[in-house]
């Protein structure tokens, strides 16, 4: 019987695999072990200390130091008990105790607040776009544990007009309870950072409703809340350990005055004043009934004035930095410097026209009172701005929307990683001396570079541990180059690139590059690492943004961060930092 024939088909699927070579010392490590081992394959402790102070340039390291690299890594296979082997070094150098930013807290914490830039948010309680995305504490709680230390949140009444709601007025989104957003602050406010979280209130409430907030701020915070004491600065990061501060407009029947003590005294509004004559009017009417029923009235309206004005003295007792408006136009900036500390807000796009003018006057300003800056109001998606332009000019709350992602967050991120990630960071010098004004700095005037950046780009390592095998390719290793690039005032703004390391999940570049910076201290290394697509999409692969100011000098271990700002397990790079001062 013959045998029907079917047409078979065979179908083969051909799974690649590529083996991960281990990292491998660069040429120049493997040279440096050799010059600093005093035995033969064997790096002492006494060898790792030299090594420490002489290459590395930790002029402070001890030998203490030098113990604990050896306690912390003698674990592995690779470490002989007389000391490093060559990859038991390489381990040290691409490792977590070899970081290129310190991570104490080390600028002086005892200057008034208005020293330093504070890592501010806008609109805090936002997770998405401007316009329709829901509100919520949980973009707060996770600002505040990135060392945010600037919350913003906008009052509205609710639709019964009987409790606060927090969203951004004008637009679709989602509200969220005012005493939701005060708890989480309360709860997280402390936990990246000990140094004060200052809530800015952006205050569309009735007297009633001021009342209310008094009375959740109070109670929420408690001790936790500081009460201000009148003067000409706002006390210093030290002083206000632990401390959460309110800033917002004074409500309107209050005007600030001082007596000879500096106290501060109540201005009665202009209906407070007639409050005399109506008591005057009242004690002589009383025998005329016709009068009387007015009289009354009139009692009842003055006992609601003086409720009013109780409520809006509670509300205005919290406000420890005041904000003000920049009124009468540009030419107002020179009487704002003489007044008490106020904290004045602009938009990116005021901020851009004001410079043009009274950068000076800006910066003056800034050297005692709090300038706050904001995004523009056509960022509906949560975009942000070049945020050099209000640290160049002293602005100390530069304010970003923290729920995005993109090259200038990644700055910002970048900056606040200065100081041990505290969220504050000291203005330069320049920014702050008293000098008389045709001294002061301007970032608008031509600058000759001070020092150059000397960056050297060695090797990568870790994505295979923290991305899937087909993440940049499903047929092969990826196909990584590095974007580098220096951001600060515009002639500092300088970027290379790396040539493409072919089917490499652990490439070795040996790029150097170098970045002659007029304004050092203000100016932010970014790394940006992508897998090559010949399509143009690349992949993005890794980010991080690094201080200038604070890089230590030698080979170190440079960690990467995904889009939004969290670092990767393992995924980091092995990189070299010089700097050659230009000026004497």
């Amino acid at each position: 019987m013959a045998r029907p024939t079917h047409a078979v088909k065979f179908c083969f699927f051909f799974k690649r695999i590529f083996r991960i070579r281990a990292a491998e010392p660069p040429k120049e490590v493997r040279e440096i072990f050799d010059k600093y081992s005093s035995e033969t394959g064997t790096m002492t402790i006494d060898d790792l200390h030299k090594f420490m102070i002489d290459f590395q340039g930790e002029t402070d390291a001890t030998k203490e130091h030098a113990q604990e690299v050896f306690n912390r890594l003698k674990h592995l296979n690779i470490f002989h008990r007389k000391g490093f082997h060559l990859h038991a070094f390489f381990r040290y150098l691409i490792g977590d105790h070899n970081t290129a930013l310190r991570s104490q807290v080390h600028h002086n914490m005892d200057s008034p607040l208005a020293h330093y830039f504070l890592f501010t948010g806008h609109n805090s309680y936002l997770t998405g776009n401007q316009l329709s995305s829901d509100s919520s504490v949980d973009p707060i709680i996770k600002a505040l544990k990135k060392g945010v230390r600037v919350i913003e949140l906008d009052l509205w009444p609710n639709n019964e007009k009987n409790d606060i709601k927090v969203c951004h007025g004008g637009t679709l989104t989602a509200p969220v309870d005012l005493i939701k957003c005060l708890r989480v602050i309360k709860d997280n406010a402390f936990i990246a950072s000990e140094y004060p979280v200052v809530i800015t209130f952006e205050d569309h409430l009735t007297a009633d409703l001021q009342a209310e907030v008094a009375k959740m701020v109070t109670n929420t915070f408690g001790k936790m809340l500081y009460y201000p004491k009148y003067g000409d600065h706002i006390p210093s990061p030290n002083e206000l350990k632990k401390k959460i501060l309110i800033s917002t407009k004074p409500p309107k029947e209050y005007l600030e005055t001082q007596d000879g003590k500096g106290n501060l005294q109540k201005s009665r509004s202009a209906s407070m004043k007639e409050v005399p004559q109506i008591e005057k009017t009242y004690s002589k009417s009383l025998s005329d009934d016709a009068n009387d029923k007015q009289d009354q009235a009139e009692q009842v309206e003055f006992i609601e004035e003086e409720d009013e004005d109780k409520a809006a003295l509670q509300y205005r007792n919290l406000i420890a930095i005041h904000a003000t408006k920049l009124k009468g136009g540009l030419g107002s900036w020179q009487g704002l410097t003489q007044s008490k500390v106020k904290r004045l807000s602009m938009s990116e796009q005021q901020l851009e026209s004001a410079i043009k003018t009274h950068g000076k006057d800006i910066i003056k300003f800034t050297q005692k009172n709090i300038l706050r800056i904001y995004p523009k109001g056509t960022r509906i998606f949560s975009s942000n701005y070049n945020p050099f332009v209000g640290w160049a000019h002293g602005a100390q709350m530069v304010a970003f929307n923290m729920q995005g992602t993109g090259k200038h967050l990644w700055t910002m991120q970048g900056m606040f990683r200065a100081n041990g990630g505290c969220g504050y960071v000291k203005k330069p010098a320049f920014l702050l001396a008293p000098n008389p004004e045709d001294d002061l700095f301007n970032p608008s005037e031509p600058l000759e570079p001070q020092k150059t950046l000397k960056v050297k780009i060695y090797q990568g390592v870790g994505w295979h541990l923290d991305f899937p095998p087909t993440a940049f390719d499903r047929y092969s290793p990826p196909d990584f180059f590095i974007k580098v690039s220096t951001a600060g005032v515009r002639p500092d703004e300088l970027k290379y690139k790396t040539r493409t390391v072919t089917d490499d999940w652990v490439p070795s570049w040996n790029e150097e590059f170098e970045f002659p910076l007029t304004v050092p201290d203000l100016a932010v290394l970014r790394i940006q690492v992508y897998d090559y697509d010949t399509s143009g999409k690349n992949d993005f692969a890794g980010q991080t943004c690094l201080p200038v100011a604070e890089l230590k000098s030698g080979i170190r271990a440079v960690p990467l961060y995904n889009k939004e700002g969290t670092p990767y397990k393992h995924t980091r790079l092995l990189v070299q930092f010089n700097f050659e001062n230009l000026v004497s």
